[in-house]
């Protein structure tokens, strides 16, 4: 196992939680964010007071909230081992805690999750690193996969007159923003979009908000998007998918992409609405 034991300090931070020497839980008003250090350092569960929000499958690739790098045309499938399940070591640093995995062979990257808590807004503030240990530049973007039930509203500021591939998934523009209501199909689904820095989620009275860096079309890798959805067949579990900018980094470089995760309680009839518009503007820093 390569995961450690926090610090003692560390385990009596007001905000974080050492559950086992693999599982920690950060805390910010009702909301509880728990990470599983041996298992690629996945989000396993995100809770608004008992209420879940994260898909809790058991089958492979299809739980938890998880962290890879772009394009995917680089890696192809699986998922690279050591950055998806292979454990991570876990320290304290500045307060907050970090999580960082081995170097793959194949790709030659190290990547570092560092998890702390925004108690003012009630965020938990993610900034993944992907440092460059190979002996050559490399071109690299960051990418998170956050895995929910195939169930309520999915939305983003973007025109569904572009979203790519046309009509693979219905989309309705609804006050200038793109809005879909999970369905069932028996096939896999997947679309591109140039958002606007935020992606949302709405389910069982519940409202997931997360924020990221606002890209122009030209900064994702090739064949990828600010902004993915891609829904199971059946009626599994969609992923909320983000992506950073498309970066070159020097050996030995690294760079460091930030996503913000509100969860907050909403109307239980969840249809789009200007009304969610609004409280997703409220809960935008930049709003």
């Amino acid at each position: 196992m390569r995961y450690a034991v926090l610090a003692t300090a560390f385990l009596l931070s007001c905000h974080v939680i050492a559950d086992t020497p693999e599982t920690y839980t950060l805390t910010t008003g009702k909301m509880t964010m728990t990470i599983n250090a041996e298992k690629g350092a996945k989000i396993i569960s995100l809770k608004y007071a008992d209420q879940e929000v994260i898909s809790q499958s058991t089958r492979p690739e299809s739980f938890g909230s998880t962290f890879w790098t772009s394009p995917q045309k680089e890696w192809n499938w699986p998922p690279v081992p050591e950055y998806d399940k292979m454990a991570y070591s876990v320290e304290q640093r500045d307060g907050q805690l970090v999580m960082t995995s081995g170097v793959s062979d194949r790709m030659k990257y190290r990547i570092e999750k560092n998890f702390s808590v925004d108690d003012a807004s009630h965020a938990f503030v993610i900034t993944y690193s992907i440092i460059n240990e190979s002996g050559e530049e490399r071109k690299v973007a960051p990418w998170e996969i956050t895995r929910v039930p195939n169930d309520g509203l999915i939305f983003f500021d973007a025109p569904v007159g572009e979203i790519i591939p046309a009509g693979l998934m219905d989309f309705r523009a609804v006050e200038g923003i793109a809005w879909y209501q999970a369905d069932e199909a028996n096939m896999n689904r997947k679309i591109n979009a140039d958002g606007k820095g935020w992606l949302a989620y709405a389910s069982n009275g519940l409202l997931l908000l997360k924020q990221f860096q606002d890209l122009d079309s030209s900064q994702p890798a090739p064949d990828e998007a600010e902004i993915q959805v891609y829904v199971n067949r059946g009626k599994s579990y969609i992923e909320l998918e983000s992506q950073g900018a498309y970066t070159t980094l020097q050996p030995g470089e690294r760079f460091s992409w930030t996503v913000r995760w509100m969860l907050v309680p909403c109307d239980n009839e969840v249809v789009p609405s200007k009304k969610l518009i609004d409280q997703v503007h409220r809960l935008l820093p930049s709003h």
